[in-house]
């Protein structure tokens, strides 16, 4: 991949998108799971903050938020490269990183489908 005239490993740039999207992912699903309890309007994107407001309806959302809000960190510094003072998301976000934090988007995903079906 070329940007601005410089090559980019591709496998930089799936790194921080994997970490974006995992993000994404998990609060899409958390989001489909307060819809489903019958909250009305949700604003958030952070994680721990939706688990936190879906505690009301799921207790068990306070011990797996803490966890699973680790994917806040992803939010904005991925999508943009001014949001790291010093540095960029590819130089911060390692391979590793993204697996992590896809492998806690799955755990989300497959929890909110245990509630929803």
């Amino acid at each position: 991949m070329t940007c601005a005239g410089r090559k980019t490993s591709p496998s930089v740039v799936a790194t921080t998108s994997r970490a974006s999207w995992a993000q994404q992912v998990g609060e899409k699903a958390l989001k489909a799971l307060l819809y489903g309890s019958g909250v009305e309007l949700v604003r958030t994107h952070s994680v721990a903050q939706l688990c936190a407001e879906g505690a009301a309806h799921d207790a068990e959302l306070i011990e797996r938020g803490q966890r699973w809000s680790i994917l806040d960190g992803f939010y904005v510094s991925t999508r943009y490269p001014n949001a790291l003072p010093d540095s960029i998301p590819s130089r911060v976000y390692t391979r590793d990183a993204a697996n992590e934090a896809v492998r806690l988007a799955c755990e989300i995903v497959d929890y909110v489908r245990g509630r929803l079906i």
